[in-house]
């Protein structure tokens, strides 16, 4: 019993750390705006919804990866996941749960935008520093 009610205890404290985790992957994404190249590519301009984000994932799964956004997709992915789930489960007994976790959920595609633009930019980069060499 004891056992239990420190395996409840401690993961909800990880579900703490690891949605507010999440929250400031994606509030660092807001504050940055889509090149134009990626706007025409994904169809996004400042506003996402959450249907982008499969989209968007898959465009990102194409680019080459950077080693430093690794960590940060599979956390927005997971926590989208989890999103997913509260909102259809608990969204039918509370709407007001049900219109944040959708607002969330176009977060997360927003951020899965601007970690493509930046793939693209770093290979773009890359691509110029070959060429001049």
């Amino acid at each position: 019993m004891m056992a239990a009610l420190i395996f409840i205890f401690s993961f909800a404290a990880l579900m703490q750390f690891f949605v507010s985790y999440c929250r400031s992957l994606i509030a660092a994404s807001a504050r940055r705006a889509l090149s134009a190249d990626v706007q025409d590519v994904i169809g996004i301009k400042r506003s996402a919804s959450g249907d982008d984000f499969a989209r968007v994932m898959q465009f990102l799964y194409l680019c080459p990866d950077r080693r430093e956004d690794r960590n940060g997709i599979k956390a927005i992915g997971a926590y989208f996941r989890l999103l997913g789930a509260v909102g259809t489960t608990m969204g039918r007994l509370i709407p007001s749960l049900r219109a944040w976790t959708e607002s969330e959920r176009s977060q997360c595609a927003y951020f899965a935008a601007v970690a493509l633009d930046r793939r693209i930019a770093h290979n773009r980069d890359m691509f110029a520093e070959q060429m001049s060499a």
